[in-house]
């Protein structure tokens, strides 16, 4: 695969990325597996890919066989370059030490190798996410690697991105000062920039939940969104269209397209998790590309980069979106209802 124009932009923008080649060529090598995974999704069921397979991970979850098959992808397009001290995803129980004979770098990998697999089957977009941290001590090989090595906050991270395999795979990157979208030219085998700059629009008339659950909200969550479908003649004086895919890459991507908030927000199902979603592989890292765009990211309570981990597969209760409506929702409704 040749992402020689992914990493000639990037580096042009980014100088300390010229000066680092561990990061390069991880961003390399995650494009890498995110086109290798995009191949795999363009050929549907003739490879016997799709389905369940009879694997639970660690959420609980029974594993589509293309979230083994995407996670092992990462894993071995990433574990042997010399950029990491060890990765985890979603997927696996703990995390992933580097093997004795590689070398290992400065790096940690955290991702979600398949968001959305469900609509797998029915050929709606999917995505992977992931997230780059730096290791913040000094570590001799994979071996002396622990879990408290990945527990940084999401302002720690070094870039954050996703891939969005659609009618176009998406390759969408921040390295911490803008985001910038990549369209995968499949017939020349490379990343093509689209949008230099991505900008989220701050006002919008566009929500992004589940309603199934809203007998289980809030009543934070639940007044807004019933303000949201009084339209012009409610509160909110707009009338507002919702969108909801199941899959947060496929959201979240529309919403910094054209502007939106997403909410995932906590339960009453499971009143002792703060929400559904996984800090580290999912909110953290999306949060940092809507921040980065110029929206808004929150638990309800708190900048969810600010959030400091306890456990390699927290969650957490995500409000994202553009500004405007993000604080006319924290200001508003969490102050007053």
């Amino acid at each position: 695969m040749n992402n020689n124009l992914l990493l000639e932009f990037l580096s042009e923008k980014y100088t300390s990325l010229r000066n680092d080649a561990q990061l390069s060529n991880l961003i390399q090598n995650i494009a890498k597996s995110c086109q290798k995974i995009s191949n795999l999704l363009d050929k549907g069921d003739l490879n016997n890919v799709l389905g369940k397979s009879e694997n639970i991970n660690i959420q609980g979850e029974v594993q589509a066989k293309l979230d083994i098959i995407a996670n092992n992808i990462i894993i071995n397009e990433n574990n042997f370059i010399g950029s990491l001290a060890g990765l985890v995803s979603e997927e696996m129980d703990c995390f992933y030490k580097i093997p004795d004979n590689y070398k290992t770098g400065d790096y940690l990998l955290l991702f979600d190798p398949l968001d959305g697999s469900s609509n797998i089957d029915v050929n709606i977009s999917v995505g992977t996410i992931f997230s780059i941290l730096k290791v913040h001590r000094k570590i001799k090989n994979s071996k002396e690697l622990i879990s408290n090595d990945f527990l940084q906050p999401g302002i720690n991270q070094i870039a954050a991105g996703y891939a969005i395999y659609g009618p176009q795979t998406s390759f969408v990157i921040s390295l911490g000062n803008g985001v910038h979208s990549f369209i995968l030219d499949k017939e020349e085998k490379r990343l093509v920039l689209t949008n230099e700059s991505m900008k989220m629009p701050k006002d919008t008339n566009e929500f992004s939940i589940n309603s199934s659950n809203s007998r289980y909200w809030d009543k934070f969550i639940y007044n807004y969104v019933q303000d949201c479908l009084r339209g012009s003649d409610g509160p909110l004086s707009k009338n507002y269209n919702m969108r909801w895919t199941g899959s947060m890459v496929a959201d979240v991507h529309r919403i910094i397209t054209r502007g939106g908030i997403f909410l995932y927000p906590w339960d009453s199902r499971n009143p002792n998790i703060p929400g559904k979603l996984r800090l580290m592989y999912e909110a953290n890292p999306m949060s940092f590309i809507v921040e980065q765009a110029g929206g808004i990211a929150s638990d309800g309570n708190k900048r969810i980069l600010e959030i400091l981990p306890n456990e390699l597969h927290q969650r957490a209760s995500v409000i994202l979106g553009s500004s405007n409506e993000v604080n006319r929702l924290l200001d508003c409704y969490l102050n007053t209802y």
